[in-house]
């Protein structure tokens, strides 16, 4: 049976990636190789309100070699206007101080760029 690496959820079989938070699924005989990606090795480093910002900042760390991972939480059944979805981006506790470092200098190049622009 299929089952997400990241949330453990098993799928009916021909399901392929996890709808939650679009991980490749495997099988669940395999999922014993996955062991590292256990919930205590994984620290929260950013909360976003869009998916498209932590999708950014998720490729961009995983260019620069740090893992990381995506937890939408999304809440549809909340009666008021407005996404109400927060996003939290995990990296791996070997690789926190990388990541900071490294999501602060994303943050930072706009600003830069900008600034220079007007000069």
């Amino acid at each position: 049976m299929p089952v997400c690496p990241n949330c453990k959820y098993e799928y009916v079989p021909g399901i392929t990636i996890c709808p939650d938070c679009d991980t490749p699924l495997v099988d669940s005989a395999d999922l014993s190789k996955y062991s590292d990606l256990s919930e205590e090795d994984w620290v929260l480093v950013y909360t976003a309100f869009s998916e498209i910002e932590s999708d950014m900042l998720k490729e961009n760390l995983e260019s620069a070699g740090i893992s990381a991972s995506v937890l939408s939480q999304k809440d549809s059944s909340f009666p008021a206007p407005g996404d109400l979805s927060t996003i939290k981006l995990f990296v791996r506790k070997a690789d926190v101080h990388d990541a900071l470092e490294f999501i602060q200098e994303v943050k930072r190049k706009p600003l830069d760029s900008e600034e220079n622009a007007d000069e």
